[in-house]
């Protein structure tokens, strides 16, 4: 497997906050074509997973199972091979004007388009005259909000949608997801801005695999603490993303979460290199699966390879890319204590524009240590570009504004977390 770490990037002089070029590299490695999106095409997670295993080896880092490694499966669906959609005679491309669904079935559909008629929410005739209409070779074209409408009509709305050959949804913006179920009929969203007006009949192929018990894994090492070796700090991350849509099309996934990925590298590499241990062991965690649902990071609750009540505290980095106006802390509400030490620590220095406390959320890996009561911290940049979850969220075009600030925000405090 060719692995693309620079080695010339890889020293670090411990008295340097950290590396920009090798975070640049770092992050362009991460979100390079071979990576295939870090998803579950071509084996891209895998290659994301053993990039940070060469980083972790070269670092020293000590790990707690073989290869660094925590296996576990999920399952997931995937779009690996054709995707094409023509509206009347306009070819639209995929990624720019449309992705399918998370859980797209695939196959071929063409036909006339059925505009739905909005009065199906208000009139109960019109709501029969639908349910009546032959749907099979029909492409249904709907917009978004009537799509989220359709939940609150009886359920057979819905099932007589599924009967359609395909269904379209127009959005405002594209953003992609992932599921571990399948529909059985191609679902798309499609740019409203790029699908033609009145547009009659249309025509689309989509490769939907549904791929059961697909093997991942975490990827974990540590440094032993000096004093307290069985007491340790966590740094988090996840390294996977939403992989390809087609065959040419993927989400490279710079903001979201290269760069957390490469915090969490640079801090890996700052305490590996510095000349005295830490007090306690600080523990470095790539998780797998997190835009699948957090599986990775609650698949090591289930099964720690650690006590999790010797956790002293949680760093979970994600959407680091950007900062031009701060930071957010989640649970920082929730832990008073060690937020108003973050807080006095940049009011000293100023190094984030600002900090702002959020509270309990369940939007990343955070969360189920913390519902273990795990003391931990989210912490994400604001401001800047808004590419999030679509082909955008590119290495070229993030600006890593607030990196540098943010990760001598952190050393200060992991620093002072380990003198307590």
């Amino acid at each position: 497997m060719l692995l693309l770490v620079n080695f010339a990037l890889l020293t670090i002089d411990p008295g340097v906050a950290q590396n920009m070029p090798r975070v640049r590299q770092t992050i362009s490695d991460l979100t390079a074509p071979a990576m295939h999106g870090r998803g579950y095409v071509q084996q891209g997670e895998h290659k994301a997973a053993a990039y940070i295993r060469q980083r972790f080896e070269m670092l020293g880092l000590q790990p707690f199972t073989p290869n660094y490694q925590q296996p576990f499966s999920l399952t997931v669906n995937t779009f690996p091979g054709r995707m094409a959609l023509r509206a009347g005679s306009k070819m639209l491309r995929p990624g720019k004007d449309f992705i399918a669904e998370p859980n797209s079935g695939g196959g071929k559909a063409k036909g006339a388009v059925l505009y739905l008629d909005t009065l199906i929410f208000t009139a109960e005739t019109a709501g029969t005259r639908f349910l009546r209409q032959e749907l099979r070779h029909r492409i249904v074209v709907l917009r978004q909000r009537d799509a989220e409408r359709i939940r609150t009509l009886p359920d057979s709305f819905a099932q007589h949608l599924d009967e359609a050959a395909a269904r379209i949804t127009l959005v405002s913006k594209l953003t992609a997801s992932l599921s571990e179920q399948q529909a059985h009929q191609p679902r798309l969203h499609v740019l409203a801005s790029s699908w033609p007006a009145a547009t009659q009949y249309a025509s689309t192929v989509v490769q939907a695999i549904l791929r059961p018990n697909y093997p991942t894994q975490n990827v974990i090492g540590y440094l032993p603490g000096s004093v307290s070796p069985d007491s340790f700090i966590v740094i988090t991350a996840h390294y996977d993303h939403l992989g390809h849509m087609g065959r040419r099309t993927y989400f490279p996934g710079a903001n979201d979460n290269a760069s957390g990925t490469a915090m969490l590298l640079e801090l890996a590499a700052y305490y590996a290199q510095r000349q005295e241990r830490p007090t306690m062991s600080i523990v470095f965690m790539a998780f797998g699966a997190e835009e699948a649902g957090l599986i990775g990071s609650h698949y090591f609750v289930d099964h720690p390879v650690f006590p999790l009540d010797r956790i002293r505290f949680l760093i979970n980095l994600d959407l680091l890319g950007t900062g031009s106006d701060g930071i957010t802390v989640v649970n920082g509400r929730q832990l008073a204590a060690p937020y108003h030490l973050l807080q006095q620590l940049n009011d000293s220095q100023h190094f984030v524009n600002s900090i702002t406390a959020r509270g309990r959320a369940a939007n990343s890996d955070h969360f189920y240590f913390s519902e273990r009561g795990v003391p931990a911290f989210f912490i994400y940049t604001r401001g800047g570009i808004a590419a999030y979850h679509d082909v955008d969220d590119r290495a070229d075009t993030l600006p890593l504004t607030a990196f540098s600030g943010v990760f001598k925000l952190l050393v200060e405090f992991v620093d002072n977390l380990l003198r307590d």
